[in-house]
């Protein structure tokens, strides 16, 4: 379903500030693989999320989704078949516009526009569908303006905004950090209900080791650009998190990581 190869990204290249991002990238995920990604600060994880969304454009590389080569393409031209849920709950929304209005526009994600009314009888019927399995009560409220809700809330409607139309690929970018641990467990239940039913590819960076180690089938390690580990579901079922700092350690060769330790607890 995703293809990454060989994906290199500099930035301030050829100055005294240049960083290479990525260093040759190769990741391939299955239809309904479910990965989660970690790492420290600067790992990578943001740009790999960015060069498949297309915010990015590597300067070597390509990136396949569900066979086509979308490695030049544009954020807004990838749209059709990226979904993608942000870490901050005001992102991935439009706050001064009404929860229909806003499913109005997921829904019509890389669809050919029309002069047809946006939101209709027959779709506000199919939003308060979609909303109610959300529990939140948000099928009662579709004329509220999104920047009233809660964090919570808010985030669970980016949730559904971004799988309204079953992307290929589904980009979750540390989509609970932001959020109280009550809160953050509702999202990482709602995630996985909704992946689950819809059989969604799904890549999420996290930096709760707990999540990367319970969510998914799969789990990676960044360092540096590099992914440094790919643990496959069988094993990362047995493991701790102590085991998983441990794996970390060893894949660097076992130079220390304090500040690593305290960004993955």
């Amino acid at each position: 379903m995703l293809t990454i190869s060989r994906v290199r990204k500099v930035f301030n290249a050829g100055t005294v500030n240049e960083k290479i991002a990525l260093h040759e990238i190769n990741l391939h995920l299955a239809p309904g693989d479910f990965v989660t990604v970690i790492g420290s600060n600067g790992a990578g994880k943001s740009t790999v999320m960015n060069v498949i969304s297309g915010g990015i454009i590597p300067d070597q590389g390509t990136i396949t989704i569900d066979g086509k080569d979308v490695t030049k393409l544009g954020e807004h031209q990838r749209a059709v078949y990226v979904g993608r849920v942000f870490q901050d709950p005001m992102a991935g929304t439009a706050p001064n516009m009404t929860i229909e209005e806003n499913l109005a526009i997921a829904c019509a994600r890389g669809k050919r526009r029309t002069l047809a009314f946006g939101v209709n009888n027959k779709k506000r019927e199919l939003f308060r569908e979609h909303l109610r399995s959300l529990g939140q009560g948000l099928e009662d409220r579709l004329k509220t303006k999104v920047g009233f809700l809660s964090g919570g809330q808010r985030q669970a409607l980016s949730l559904l905004m971004a799988t309204f139309t079953k992307p290929k690929i589904l980009l979750l970018d540390e989509h609970t950090a932001a959020l109280d641990p009550k809160r953050a467990q509702l999202i990482v239940d709602l995630t996985r209900q909704v992946v689950e039913q819809n059989n969604l590819t799904t890549l999420m960076v996290t930096h709760n080791m707990e999540q990367a180690l319970n969510m998914g089938n799969r789990l990676l390690m960044l360092h540096e650009g590099r992914i440094i580990l790919d643990i496959p579901e069988e094993k990362k079922r047995k493991m701790t998190t102590k085991d998983l700092l441990r794996a970390f350690e060893e894949a660097r060769g076992g130079e220390a990581f304090a500040e690593d330790r305290y960004m993955l607890t």
